[in-house]
């Protein structure tokens, strides 16, 4: 059963925007409240990690390479975490997950590319 979903992906060209969401569509909305999400990425031949996060209380951290062009928000009546990426660069291609500490959740991952 799907706990994360991601959605929005796509081809951009470098300096370009995309927004990624993540909808938790079977996660009790009191859970959801609860726990923090976390957006990760894997480049090919590179280990996947932590781009974004936020916490319950809506405190956010970033990666130092997307600090300033990246935006992480959550709506907790949606039970969705979204992604704003501004200024993209090449080397922000990646696949891009969505997961929470809750139960270790991830998402199936969608496809970012940036194009020189």
């Amino acid at each position: 059963q799907v706990q994360l979903a991601e959605s929005g992906g796509g081809l951009v060209q470098a300096g370009g925007s995309l927004r990624l969401s993540c909808k938790a569509p079977r996660m009790i909305l009191s859970v959801f409240n609860a726990v923090d999400m976390e957006w990760y990425r894997q480049a090919p031949g590179k280990q996947r990690e932590l781009v974004a996060r936020i916490t319950s209380d809506r405190v956010t951290e970033y990666t130092y390479s997307v600090k300033g062009r990246f935006t992480i928000s959550r709506d907790n009546g949606k039970r969705t975490s979204d992604l704003r990426m501004n200024s993209l660069r090449p080397e922000d291609t990646a696949v891009y997950y969505c997961h929470t500490p809750y139960n270790n959740y991830w998402g199936q991952g969608t496809q970012v590319t940036v194009s020189s």
